[in-house]
């Protein structure tokens, strides 16, 4: 189950939160600071997985089964000015949800047509729309791309921006980024 899905910008400030599971205002501000902090701090050429903090790691007081399901991976990936991050549990596997992510921007991408963070920041209901149409109370339910983008498009979620507007999207920093 997935338990969270954040986005970040280079300077820590979010451009999307989306909890799966209930957490207390207070806990879900300090793992997001240490969270970023965690994320940012590793070099480039590192895994894109690690360890939850231990402000939300399982105890060892809960059962095996409590176990399974409690939060207890932080799975990332840095695409130019933006950290893209899901809190899972063991259950899920690290390399899907890197996909997963993968999917979510190429999505972003087709619908803005160079998505940019202003793009996040202005249309944050095309953001909450893509991810609604991916995943559902934290379960996974989509990840074909042309699925969707049709989906959001459907939906009329996609805001239109000015034909002479002119702007260096993400997605080219996204592809060079690899």
């Amino acid at each position: 189950m997935i338990n969270a899905v954040l986005v970040f910008n280079n300077n820590r400030q979010p451009r999307l939160t989306k909890f799966y599971t209930q957490l207390d205002t207070a806990v879900q501000q300090r793992l997001l600071s240490e969270i970023f902090t965690l994320v940012a701090a590793r070099p480039p050429s590192s895994c894109n997985f690690l360890p939850l903090p231990p402000l939300l790691a399982p105890s060892s007081r809960t059962t095996s089964t409590e176990h399974n399901d409690a939060p207890s991976l932080v799975t990332y990936r840095h695409y130019a000015t933006l950290y893209f991050i899901l809190i899972s549990t063991s259950t899920e596997s690290p390399l899907a949800l890197l996909d997963l992510v993968q999917v979510y921007v190429e999505a972003l991408d087709r619908l803005f047509e160079n998505v940019c963070e202003l793009d996040l920041i202005f249309n944050f209901e095309t953001l909450h729309a893509v991810l609604a149409e991916m995943i559902v109370g934290g379960v996974v339910v989509e990840t074909g791309l042309e699925k969707v983008v049709e989906g959001v498009r459907a939906q009329g979620r996609v805001a239109k921006r000015p034909v002479n507007e002119s702007r260096a999207g993400l997605s080219q920093g996204i592809w060079a980024g690899r």
